[in-house]
């Protein structure tokens, strides 16, 4: 039997395979952040497709919050139904569902570096990058007033009926901006050492696990490394890890990179060591992403205890069906959905 397709259970939600959709934003909403029949087609069709986690783009909490003005929300009870549809038709199909929750900070309205229909806000008014704007930096008041709407979006994502959800504290967004020494200069009890600068995102998920069912998953993004010198590493990331696990959290999803627009050297599975890493010292099951294509590297991965699920993005842009086709290439009998059958290849 192939390790790829084997159960994974997450609290009282099994996945039906180790093969995960990552977060993509599509920058497709409609107006006010609502959730069109292109989200309904992109997502049901890799349900379709054998997919057996499906994490939604980058949601967010706030509408200021928004990398773009066509990014997806659950900040208003509004958008609840919109999701509510499209989480239906893929969990008929097999997939379960995950809500990111996401809060830009200062990468907000980034097609306009910072410029947007609200200011941008974060730990310190330090700019993304050279020709951004500066964001509000944040008092604690105002904190606590995002941390109510990180718990609100979450109720409502429960409302919409996913099965876990996914607080998005990487890539240089919003609480990867409180963790990151690079992006957090604050001198009160957000700022300084790392037991502080993760603070804000554990009071974010103690309110969402405050709320969420004890029977369903938590899950984090994380930067694994950011990458550059004096920001975060690994090690740093580990003790985050261990924290996140005290504080509810399932699983961790390893990416990396994003607090400044410098670019890792990449290649194929780059990122698959910070997740088996994070997996083994901070004793909490990871999933990697990062250019894994192959089937067979899918498989070396989940058999070898690298990580716990794979995900992929790109690699399922391309091709939606694509667990159906590695099932046969790795020599595992997978049931075809019913009305696709016919095409099922026999032998």
């Amino acid at each position: 039997m192939a390790e790829l397709f084997s159960l994974l259970t997450l609290r009282g939600i099994t996945l039906r395979n180790r093969i995960a959709m990552s977060p993509m934003c599509m920058y497709s909403a409609g107006e006010g952040g609502l959730a069109t029949d292109f989200h309904l087609a992109h997502l049901a069709t890799r349900a379709i497709g054998g997919v057996g986690l499906i994490i939604t783009e980058a949601t967010a909490v706030e509408a200021r919050g928004r990398i773009s003005t066509n990014d997806l929300g659950l900040w208003d009870d509004s958008q609840v139904e919109a999701l509510a549809r499209v989480v239906r038709l893929c969990k008929m199909q097999g997939a379960v569902m995950c809500s990111q929750l996401a809060h830009a900070g200062r990468k907000a309205w980034t097609p306009t570096k910072g410029e947007g229909p609200f200011p941008a806000v974060a730990p310190s008014a330090i700019p993304f990058d050279a020709g951004w704007a500066a964001p509000h930096e944040l008092t604690p008041p105002e904190l606590d007033g995002i941390v109510a709407a990180y718990r609100a979006a979450a109720l409502r994502a429960l409302h919409a009926g996913f099965d876990a959800v996914e607080v998005h504290a990487a890539h240089g967004y919003f609480l990867h901006e409180f963790l990151s020494p690079i992006s957090n200069r604050r001198t009160d009890q957000y700022g300084g050492s790392l037991e502080n600068r993760a603070r804000m995102l554990l009071r974010v998920l103690d309110a969402v696990r405050g709320i969420w069912p004890a029977s369903q998953p938590l899950l984090v993004r994380l930067s694994s490394t950011d990458w550059i010198e004096g920001g975060l590493t690994i090690e740093d990331q580990i003790q985050v890890a261990r924290w996140l696990k005290a504080h509810g959290v399932d699983l961790v999803d390893c990416s990396s990179g994003g607090i400044s627009s410098s670019l890792p050297p990449v290649g194929p599975g780059y990122q698959v060591p910070f997740a088996e890493k994070i997996r083994r010292e901070a004793g909490i099951a990871t999933m990697c992403v990062g250019l894994i294509t192959t089937p067979e590297m899918a498989e070396e991965i989940i058999r070898n205890g690298r990580a716990d699920v794979v995900a992929m993005g790109r690699e399922l842009l391309r091709n939606p069906y694509w667990p159906l086709q590695a099932a046969r290439a790795l020599g595992h009998e997978l049931a075809w959905p019913r009305q696709y059958q016919r095409a099922k290849p026999v032998a």
